[in-house]
Formats: C-alpha cells, structure tokens, sequence
C-alpha cells in the first residue's frame, strides 16, 4: 500500500507560496507559506499535517490495541502537538506530543495504559518519526 502527496513551491523562502495536493483529494491546491509555517498566516504547515496524521495514526491503533483486549471505545480523542525548534544544525521537528482522552466502557485504569502505551509505540506514525528517509532528486532543466 502506497499513498501520495504532491508539493509545488514557487519563489523564495520568505516570499513565495506552495501548494499541497494529496492523491485522494483531501487536500487539492491548499495554500502553504513561510507566514502559515513560522508566524500565524492563513495555510496550513507540514507540522500541522504532521500532528493531524499522528493524532489519527494513533487513535487507530489505540482502538485496535484495546480490540485486542476485549474492549470497544466508545470514543478516542487525541490531540498531537508538534514542536518545532531552531537548533545549532537548523529547524527540527524535536516532539510529538500526544494528549488522549477515552471513553472506554468496562476498561481499567491498567488496561487503558498498557494499550496507550503498546499504540503510542507501534503505531505506524510513531514509527515513521525515526524511519530512513530515502529520496530520489532530479534537476529539471
């Protein structure tokens, strides 16, 4: 299974605008900027995208975790915070920080927390934050 994205970018760093379009048209042509990414402009950010598919990634697994323990939630709401700082080597995405809140009829205290902690390790956006990064470059002509 195989899911794509596209980004165009057009101008400098400060001035210039991009556009993100996803494969199943989710996201068609959505603005993104310098402005959207380091200050409070309209846009989205490759962070934001980021915390939402690891937010969703994890609620997933959590349901499939507690599955696995008999239980069925009656809700998942997760909350992904992604922080983004200035280094000695340049920006890095340095946290992901999860906040959840479950309603999971019949579940222990015990049970919840060993099924957040088997999701918050496998589900597969968490492993993607420590994943090898491949890449194929073409200069255009």
């Amino acid at each position: 299974m195989q899911r794509s994205a596209t980004a165009v970018w057009k101008g400098s760093l400060k001035t210039g605008k991009g556009a993100l379009t996803t494969a199943s048209g989710v996201l068609s042509s959505t603005a993104y900027s310098f402005v959207s990414r380091f200050e409070q402009g309209s846009g989205t950010n490759p962070e934001e995208l980021i915390a939402a598919a690891h937010a969703g990634c994890f609620s997933m697994a959590l349901s499939a975790q507690l599955g696995e323990a008999g239980l069925t939630p009656e809700s998942i709401e997760t909350q992904c915070k992604i922080t983004l700082e200035k280094t000695d080597s340049g920006f890095a995405i340095t946290k992901s920080h999860l906040t959840v809140v479950a309603k999971i009829p019949g579940a222990s205290h015990e049970a919840f927390e060993k099924a957040a902690g088997a999701a918050k390790a496998n589900c597969p956006v968490s492993k993607l934050l420590t994943a090898q990064i491949t890449m194929d470059a073409t200069l255009a002509a």
